[in-house]
Order: structure tokens, then C-alpha cells, then sequence
């Protein structure tokens, strides 16, 4: 009875990092592609409210894309270890805020500016690591086309957005490269920092806006 009962607690043990390690039930792709079919959808039917009414369009953007996004894991990356370190968990958790709002609008704007023109979503890839990507071109007016590849990583079992490269551009670096920036001019201040995150999400929107699109074949 107790040599069953050994053999089966080892079987246990020896099956729990596969249980840990376990795919996840959607697939980075299927979020990707969910999350835009998703928004595409509800755009079609708000558009013109969210037209005069933008700040009802962050809230359902917040509503769809929230739930998928690393907020987080990202805002930790963008103030780096160095600042991370000395903010308070009070001034972490305000720039958290201020960094999923800011991303919500600048998402936001684009997405209003969007009519239509296409958006596909590239085969999947190899999701059997942590963190893989998916990619997908955005086609913008007189036919230019904005590659677009997302970075997701597997926590607790979900994917969950990390990072996106719009036309060549590292959003996260450039949010980094920003942050850094920021603190400088303010003295090293956080809370000026934080305060003014806003601001420089339009900084990164006017660079992403400037990026000359890959011409369309």
C-alpha cells in the first residue's frame, strides 16, 4: 500500500513542471487576432460616437485591449531597474495608471483615423517558448502599408502583451528612451515624471506618425 502510494506521489511530482508549463488554452495568435477582430467590430458600429465622444472610445479600448496587456511588466521595463528601485509602490502604481490611459489614447487616436483600408494578422509562430510574436500589416491611405509585430509572453498560463514594433519603431525602447529623458529634465523628480507621462506618449505618437510606411505591392 505505501510503495503504491510512494510511486504515485512521484508520478505526481514528476507531472507538475509539465502542468506548470502547460500551453495555454488561447494561443498568442488567437488573442491577436481576437482582440482586433474585436475592436474592428465594435469601431464599425460606435464609430461616429466615439468620433464626438473619445473618451467613451478609450474606455471600450481599455475594455478589449486591457485585459491582454502586460501593463505592469511594461511600465516596470519603461522606468528601468534604476528608477524602478527608488519609486514608491503608491508612484509605481500611479505611473501604472498613467501608462495604460496614455497607451489607451494613443491607440486611441489611430484606431479613429481608421477606415477600413485593411488589417491582417500574419500566420502564427512558434509558441512552445515564454514569449514569441505575431505580426501583422496594417494598410493606411493611398495604400501604404505599417508592419506592425506584437511581443507576447506567457504568465500564469495567459499571453499577454510586452511590446510592439509599429513600421520599425520599438515602442517600448522608445518609452524607455523617454522615461529617461524625462527624469533628466525634471531633475529626477518622479512624481513630475509620472504626472507628465501623457505628454510624452504624444511625443512617441508624432515619431510613430513621421515613420515613412513600407510602399504597398
Amino acid at each position: 500500500m505505501f510503495s503504491i502510494m510512494r510511486r504515485s506521489l512521484l508520478v505526481l511530482v514528476a507531472l507538475l513542471p509539465m502542468w506548470a508549463n502547460a500551453a495555454p488554452a488561447v494561443s498568442a495568435h488567437q488573442v491577436v487576432q481576437g482582440v482586433t477582430d474585436r475592436l474592428l467590430s465594435d469601431l464599425e458600429k460606435n464609430r461616429e460616437t466615439y468620433r464626438s465622444n473619445p473618451q467613451a472610445f478609450y474606455e471600450a479600448l481599455n475594455s478589449i485591449v486591457g485585459p491582454v496587456v502586460d501593463a505592469e511588466g511594461i511600465s516596470r521595463s519603461i522606468m528601468t531597474v534604476k528608477y524602478a528601485n527608488r519609486a514608491t509602490p503608491a508612484q509605481k502604481a500611479r505611473f501604472q495608471e498613467n501608462f495604460k490611459r496614455s497607451l489607451m489614447q494613443f491607440y486611441g487616436n489611430a484606431l479613429l483615423e481608421y477606415n477600413n483600408q485593411g488589417i491582417t494578422v500574419g500566420p502564427a509562430k512558434d509558441e512552445s517558448g515564454t514569449r514569441t510574436s505575431v505580426d501583422m500589416q496594417v494598410k493606411g491611405t493611398g495604400g501604404a502599408v505599417y508592419p506592425v509585430s506584437y511581443t507576447l509572453e506567457n504568465l500564469n498560463n495567459e499571453w499577454k502583451v510586452r511590446n510592439v514594433i509599429i513600421n520599425g519603431i520599438n515602442i517600448g525602447k522608445l518609452f524607455r528612451d523617454q522615461f529617461a529623458d524625462s527624469m533628466q529634465r525634471n531633475g529626477n523628480d518622479l512624481d513630475k515624471t509620472i504626472d507628465g507621462w501623457a505628454g510624452e506618449v504624444a511625443k512617441a505618437k508624432e515619431v510613430t506618425d513621421k515613420a515613412a510606411p513600407t510602399s504597398a505591392q
